[in-house]
């Protein structure tokens, strides 16, 4: 009977070792790795980015304006194009943005759905995030309110959205939030827009929280950072 007992108590303490370690796991050895990750992504595109600037610019083909921004080709699945900034936040928040939403990509930074439109661009730009593991980048996103700036930067320009609605909770389900023209957003046309989405609670994902922006104004990088992100 003792020898049951003492079995069982070991048992009991093993998993209960073992749950300890996980949960340690997720709260704290992902987001070691997951900050890593995302500080690896925006060394590399500040990286590419200077590479772009050493190069010689030519002339625009075919006597186009140099003031006309060349379109914009689809981001590469997986692969990051472009650094967030929301000062509500903190103004030492940044987070890389990747194109796509699968797993391994949300483990590197923030995910574009590669569905919606690309940066700036006329149409629905959006982006997802954790709000817990993985680094938290959206951990405090209940603290984002309509007014508050959401940054953004390719490496040529700065876009400054505004945004206007939210954080607002709806179900998984729901995918018409990332529509070009969000039908609970208060958004009556086209526009250039911005969806942010995270779980919701905090440690679950029965349901989602949103906030929808504007483009509000576009300003070359070489101009200097936008007002939003000067203390």
């Amino acid at each position: 009977m003792r020898v049951v007992v003492r079995t069982f108590s070991e048992l009991c303490i093993t998993v209960g070792t073992l749950i300890v370690l996980f949960v340690a796991y997720v709260m704290f050895w992902t987001g070691v790795k997951a900050d890593s990750a995302m500080g690896d992504q925006i060394d590399r595109l500040q990286q590419e980015w200077a590479r772009a600037d050493a190069r010689p610019q030519s002339a625009p083909p075919g006597g186009a304006s140099q003031a006309d921004p060349p379109p914009q080709e689809p981001y590469k699945s997986g692969e990051p194009f472009a650094i967030m900034y929301i000062p509500r936040l903190g103004f030492t928040w940044n987070k890389p943005v990747l194109e796509g939403t699968g797993t391994d990509t949300l483990k590197k930074g923030l995910g574009h759905y590669a569905s919606t439109a690309l940066l700036g661009e006329k149409g629905n730009f959006s982006v997802a995030g954790h709000r817990r593991t993985y680094g938290d980048p959206f951990k405090d996103f209940p603290r984002l309110r309509p007014g508050d700036a959401v940054v953004l930067s390719d490496g040529t320009t700065w876009f400054t959205y505004r945004i206007d609605k939210g954080p607002y909770k709806t179900l998984p389900s729901d995918v018409q939030v990332i529509d070009p023209v969000p039908r609970k957003s208060g958004y009556t046309r086209e526009g250039r827009y911005l969806t942010l989405t995270t779980c919701e609670p905090e440690w679950g994902h029965s349901h989602r929280l949103i906030v929808w922006a504007h483009l509000d104004s576009t300003q070359p990088v070489e101009a200097g950072k936008p007002e939003a992100l000067r203390r």
